[in-house]
């Protein structure tokens, strides 16, 4: 089977062809551009290190979810379902201790390290190239030792 043809930056997105220099015109050109529904088969690649920290959208936190630290969190989301029951997207935090409650949650941590306390459960060290599986439910604690970026896939 002959794989598909990589797209051109302008068949990704037409403005962004030809618009930045170096590292942040990789990042750009490899960004999907927004599917329409029908579309949500589409393939595309995004390079997850080299997208640029401009290229994420805030994603404040609650406020009662920090633990400790000034914790920020951003991200972008790449696809999402129709009936926006499946979630892929790249989801970045910088240093800090936060808690949270799971969804079904694949991911794989590009940069980064962090520790991830399951309450009941076990105590996972992430970092760099780990594949990680959280549970709908799961109550966690995150304790982010250095900004951690990943690209994930949420089943919801």
């Amino acid at each position: 089977m002959t794989p598909a043809p990589t797209p051109t930056p302008a068949e990704l997105d037409p403005k962004a062809a030809g618009t930045g220099t170096g590292a942040d015109s990789a990042a750009v050109e490899s960004l999907p551009a927004p599917c329409p529904a029908d579309a949500a088969s589409a393939s595309f690649v995004v390079n997850v290190p080299g997208l640029a920290d401009t290229d994420l959208e805030p994603e404040p936190l609650d406020p009662e979810q920090i633990v400790s630290g000034d914790p920020v969190v951003t991200g972008k989301v790449l696809w999402e379902s129709p009936d926006g029951r499946q979630i892929r997207g790249i989801w970045q935090i910088t240093p800090g201790v936060v808690t949270d409650t799971e969804a079904n949650e694949l991911f794989v941590v590009v940069s980064g390290r962090a520790t991830i306390e399951v309450e009941g459960g076990q105590v996972l060290e992430v970092g760099p190239g780990d594949a990680c599986v959280l549970r709908e439910g799961d109550r966690t604690r995150w304790t982010v030792h250095e900004t951690l970026r990943k690209a994930y896939h949420i089943s919801l």
